[in-house]
């Protein structure tokens, strides 16, 4: 990573993730879906940093509620996605699929990736390869589909895997260990899988965050990115299915498990 750029996971809620992004050489600093105010303010304050944006993946409370506090003690500007504009109150600047925009002086690319919620977009900081994901791609998981289809979901993650490999992905949850839980049960023979596991029972011992995660290893590990791997199909036993009939199983099966 660019050393002038530093990421900070602040820690919210039962299980949130929000991330501080700080530009050192132009001293800006974003936060990106704060789910409260308070841990973010924390931060600020002992760095003697002034927050000039917050960016929001989508409407969900626990990637919103702390907008309005930090706007109003910052006169911070809001970056949100359009489709979802008459959902989250204050947006200062709407973006939509395609749209170039500058996080903390950094060029992003906005990728709208419905499924989880309708408007849900993500956004790619190409030069440094970095992805502020929302709940739309976890570690070896993906976000529940809830306001828009399965295929969406599955489109949407086709989106991100044709992403350079060696990006690096923030999300908004700390659910890896119920994924690899998951993971583990669809995919016991993924070599790959069982290396990546025992790096994240490492970091769960120390009590490190499993996030970020790097793409390659999504891409190798992660069942719902694995859809259309042959090789996988079979040895799930289902190899007649299409890669999105595969993807609509898993979820379902995800949603009880």
């Amino acid at each position: 990573m660019n050393k002038d750029i530093e990421i900070i996971t602040v820690k919210a809620l039962s299980d949130n993730y929000i991330w501080l992004l700080r530009n050192h050489s132009k001293n800006l600093t974003t936060v990106i879906d704060p789910a409260e105010a308070e841990p973010v303010e924390e931060v600020l304050l002992k760095n003697n940093w002034k927050l000039n944006q917050i960016i929001n993946t989508h409407h969900h409370y626990d990637h919103t509620k702390g907008n309005l506090k930090l706007q109003e003690k910052y006169n911070a500007v809001l970056i949100a996605p359009k489709l979802e504009q008459d959902k989250i109150k204050n947006i200062s600047h709407s973006v939509e699929d395609g749209d170039i925009f500058d996080i903390a002086g950094l060029p992003a690319k906005i990728l709208h990736t419905p499924g989880h919620t309708l408007g849900h977009v993500i956004y790619y900081l190409y030069n440094e390869k970095i992805l502020f994901a929302g709940d739309t791609l976890f570690s070896l998981g993906c976000g529940r589909v809830f306001e828009g289809s399965m295929q969406d979901m599955y489109l949407s993650l086709e989106k991100i895997k044709n992403l350079d490999p060696k990006t690096t992905i923030y999300c908004g949850h700390e659910y890896t260990e119920s994924n690899l839980n998951f993971a583990l049960q669809i995919d016991p023979r993924n070599n790959d899988l069982l290396k990546f596991a025992d790096k994240i029972l490492k970091q769960k011992s120390k009590g490190v965050p499993t996030i970020p995660t790097i793409l390659k290893d999504e891409i190798n590990c992660n069942p719902f990115l694995r859809t259309d791997n042959p090789e996988f199909a079979k040895n799930i036993g289902h190899s007649k299915m299409s890669a999105q009939e595969i993807f609509k199983m898993l979820r379902e099966m995800k949603d009880t498990f």
